[in-house]
Order: structure tokens, then sequence, then C-alpha cells
């Protein structure tokens, strides 16, 4: 049991310290959205890939790429949602070998109620702060992981172009 730096052991007031490291606190908050999930009966990995696909069609080696895990991997995943009629696959417009995927409107729908689902997750854990002021900074420091991790892809994009 970790200990908080001012509380005495046995002195019955000790509390988890919580996640040592940002790495597993962000491990944690995955686990709060896959719960979210569990509720309109998606899997993370399903949820990343309607999110990708949201911002347009893509073909599998580049959400394998985006989602860093092999294509094989990426397939699979995919067969379930085109199974669900959530995903639609397609000859690519420039290699009839190739495929495209895109989200239906049933995928666009799940998707919604997906990101409500996280979305009230979260900030109902956030509420758990004492004020709401701390609320807020919880909810900013998302938004702020979002757009680091949006110029990361950016940059990473723009590196492997050259």
């Amino acid at each position: 049991m970790v200990v908080e730096p001012h509380s005495r052991v046995g002195s019955g007031d000790e509390l988890p310290a919580g996640p040592s490291s940002l790495g597993r606190t962000a491990a944690w908050l995955s686990k709060q959205v896959e719960r979210a999930l569990a509720d309109v009966d998606l899997s993370l990995p399903q949820y990343r890939i309607l999110g990708m696909l949201a911002e347009g069609a893509s073909m599998p080696s580049a959400l394998a790429e985006r989602l860093a895990v092999r294509r094989p991997t990426v397939t699979a995943v995919v067969d379930g949602l085109v199974a669900r009629g959530l995903v639609e696959r397609s000859p690519a417009d420039d290699d009839r070998r190739s495929v495209t995927h895109t989200l239906t409107a049933k995928g666009k729908r799940l998707l919604a109620k997906a990101d409500a689902a996280a979305d009230a997750r979260l900030v109902a854990i956030a509420r758990s702060l004492d004020d709401a002021e701390s609320t807020g900074r919880a909810l900013e420091g998302l938004d702020l992981w979002r757009s680091a991790l949006r110029a990361h892809f950016l940059a990473q994009l723009s590196g492997s172009s050259r």
C-alpha cells in the first residue's frame, strides 16, 4: 500500500495515493471510457476506429498506422463493425485491389452515443473533485491532451512525408 507523505502508517487515515505515473493515470482513464462504451456495446478498439473514420474514409493500412497496430488487427476489428452495419467497405478509387472504409449512418449514430456516454462518465468523474474550478481544469486538461495528440500525429505525418 502506498501511503500519502504526511500520513502515519497505522493511524487509520492512510489513503491510496492512486496512480503515481501519467501512464497509469491514462490507463485508468482508458478503463473508465471502456466502461462507458460497454453501455453502447462497443469495445475501445472499435470506438477508436469509428472515431478515426468519422474524420474521413480510410484504408486499412492508414488505420493500422494511426492505431499503431498491425493491419490484420485492424481487419479483425473492422470485420465486426462491417457485420454490424456500422462501417462500409468499398473498392478504392485508384486501386480496385484495395478497399476503403467509411462510416455508415448507423455507425455515425452509434459513435455519437458512444461519445456522449464516454463524455458523461469523464465529466461525472471530474465532478468528484472538490470544486467547480478543479473540475473545469481536469476537463480542460483532457482537451489539452487532445490538442497535443493531434499535433503529435500531424508532426509524424509531416516527418514521414519527407
